[in-house]
């Protein structure tokens, strides 16, 4: 019996002590992650995790596999060359708010456009957490911090509607308040054969406490959020059902009654048009539901793959070259 085949949730934990505040969700996602590891199947030696600069970026020193720690915002690129040296690793980036989305935005933007098959969980707690509670990218306009005392005047970026723009082929979003969800959601991203791209809110205890209670919390939950199934009504609410319609220029809330009612959105997470997943992405409290699942998933050729057949053709018609040749070869010239 192979070592893959036997692995637990314990066999992906580290030696390391995990040092995080007590409260942070970061110890959520984690648990989370180490449970699906040991259910893929798939060997420690043929795992990587790779992370910027920030408190999720601490990621790698706890999973026992192997890593990379790096520089702030290029895990993205990091992770590319990891991929296409040897695409039969499954690679992982682990990012936030403000690395992924800030200097590392750049980043982000192509390796989603690129399709690579790595997978991406960006934490979104809505601030700088390891630089002691600066306003992010994702800060809500208003809010009040040490880099903003007088209240951030920037517009927020929404993640989902970035990766979206950038055309990732899996789009997803879970929060750490519930792991049975983020475990169903990581598997998925792993599954899927090309960039996955997974937003989770989560929940600074410091310096951004309770942002997500409003939408995520037990006692509001089913009212603010809308899990989403495939094939299933986009319906919530704990007591009062209510639907969101689609009536022809834009979403709407509307209270379900006993008839069938026409234009309820039933989700489609294949859909390749770009309107539906978008129209999904700019559902945002308190005028809708937030929507947490998978908003898209498309099959695509990888970068990796189509990368290296390029290599390989190209070898079929040119040969195995030597480096000299192919230094001297084409518009060169001799300096006397």
């Amino acid at each position: 019996m192979t070592e893959s085949a036997t692995l637990q949730k314990k066999d992906f934990q580290s030696d390391q002590i995990v040092r995080w505040c007590p409260g942070c969700g970061d110890y959520a996602i984690l648990s989370a992650v180490q449970g699906v590891m040991a259910e893929l199947g798939v060997p420690r030696e043929n795992i990587v995790f790779i992370s910027g600069i920030g408190c999720s970026s601490r990621f790698p020193y706890y999973m026992n596999t192997y890593g990379f720690h790096t520089i702030h915002g290029r895990a993205p690129a990091l992770a590319t060359g990891v991929k296409l040296a040897n695409p039969n690793l499954s690679v992982w980036v682990i990012t936030g708010d403000g690395d992924g989305l800030s200097i590392g935005g750049n980043h982000l933007l192509h390796v989603l456009r690129r399709n690579i098959d790595v997978n991406i969980l960006l934490f979104n707690n809505k601030v700088y957490g390891l630089t002691k509670g600066q306003y992010s990218p994702t800060s809500d306009q208003g809010m009040k911090t040490k880099s903003s005392p007088d209240g951030a005047i920037e517009y927020p970026i929404n993640p989902i509607r970035v990766a979206l723009a950038a055309e990732a082929s899996f789009v997803a979003r879970t929060y750490d308040a519930n792991i049975k969800h983020m475990a169903e959601v990581f598997m998925e991203a792993a599954q899927h054969k090309g960039t996955s791209f997974v937003e989770i809110l989560q929940n600074c205890v410091i310096f951004n406490k309770d942002v997500f209670d409003d939408v995520y919390d037990r006692k509001v939950r089913d009212d603010h959020m809308i899990h989403l199934a495939d094939g299933e009504p986009l319906i919530f609410g704990s007591e009062e059902k209510k639907g969101v319609f689609f009536t022809g220029s834009g979403l709407t809330v509307q209270k379900i009654s006993d008839s069938s009612p026409e234009g309820l959105m039933v989700h489609n997470s294949k859909e390749h048009a770009p309107f539906y997943p978008n129209m999904l992405a700019s559902m945002e409290y308190p005028a809708y539901p937030v929507p947490v699942g998978v908003f898209k998933r498309i099959a695509r050729p990888t970068y990796e793959t189509m990368l290296h057949d390029q290599i390989k053709v190209a070898k079929q018609r040119k040969g195995d070259a030597s480096l000299k040749k192919l230094f001297h070869a084409g518009e060169t010239w001799d300096i006397g």
